[in-house]
């Protein structure tokens, strides 16, 4: 029986890109060859070895059945950065770098802020600010140890330094203050049909949804803040892009000032916070 070679480089994208999105196509087959993009356009005449095209076809078949390519990869950019990726946490988000340019211009000035990052996930913001900000003093939380393993990886393969604790939000901060919280929570509505497609169907559930409006953990984290912030330090939480006028609404009732609301790159207010002035 005659055996059919494995095809070329032009060849397999080919028919990879009859099953999935291009960009994915390339991106897969970049973490099968552990090559960049250039040699897939200056080479595509180079013919696969047997093993890396039946690793190959098995990535496009997952990423076919709705497997997110963070996941099927193994890492995903933030802020300029490859982040290691696991199904223990939340895949990071464009969306979430407003968090990190907040932080960063609200505390441009301070020389050694005290940052608490609350559901750290892959610790992608924690350790973007501590990179970001030198002499930053990052805390991040998150009550998952399959993920803080995840997080604590990342600070170490990026040369990072943050304190990590296991914590249901702020049960294990015992009397801490900090003058920043940040936090990108489940915001998601339990019963949203969103849950059932795409990438967040194979995410931790317990990082998306969070109650009948999506907005119990963003209350949770607003009424306990104020025992954990100095005064005039900040909160900033990220949320869904319908929740923005909710949320101001759960600062306003928490005693916070400054109350404001930021918009993403797509124009959606995607972030709020405010200033707490300091009367707990």
């Amino acid at each position: 029986m005659t055996t059919i070679p494995p095809p070329d480089i032009a060849a397999a994208l080919a028919w990879a890109r009859q099953c999935i999105d291009h960009m994915d196509a390339r991106v897969l087959l970049r973490h099968v060859l552990q090559c960049p993009a250039s040699r897939l356009v200056a080479w595509p005449e180079q013919q696969l070895e047997a093993e890396d095209w039946a690793q190959y076809r098995e990535l496009v078949e997952r990423r076919e059945a709705g497997e997110p390519v963070a996941y099927l990869t193994g890492e995903r950019e933030f802020y300029g950065r490859a982040f290691m990726i696991t199904p223990a946490v939340l895949i990071p988000r464009p969306d979430t770098e407003l968090l990190v340019e907040l932080a960063l211009a609200h505390f441009a000035g301070v020389q050694r802020p005290r940052v608490l990052d609350m559901g750290t996930g892959s610790g992608a913001l924690a350790i973007t600010l501590a990179l970001e900000h030198d002499g930053a003093d990052v805390t991040a939380l998150d009550r998952s140890r399959e993920a803080l393993w995840v997080a604590m990886g990342n600070a170490a393969r990026l040369g990072a330094s943050v304190s990590f604790v296991q914590s249901d939000w702020f049960g294990g901060l015992g009397d801490e203050r900090f003058q920043l919280i940040v936090s990108n929570p489940p915001y998601i509505a339990a019963a949203d049909p969103h849950l059932e497609q795409g990438d967040l169907r194979f995410e931790p559930r317990t990082a998306l949804a969070a109650g009948p409006a999506g907005l119990d953990d963003l209350a949770e984290i607003v009424a306990g803040a104020p025992v954990h912030l100095e005064a005039n330090g900040w909160l900033f939480l990220e949320h869904g892009y319908d929740q923005a006028s909710a949320v101001r609404g759960l600062l306003a009732d928490g005693g916070f000032a400054s109350i404001a609301s930021w918009k993403d790159l797509a124009g959606i207010e995607r972030v709020s916070g405010g200033r707490w002035l300091g009367r707990a």
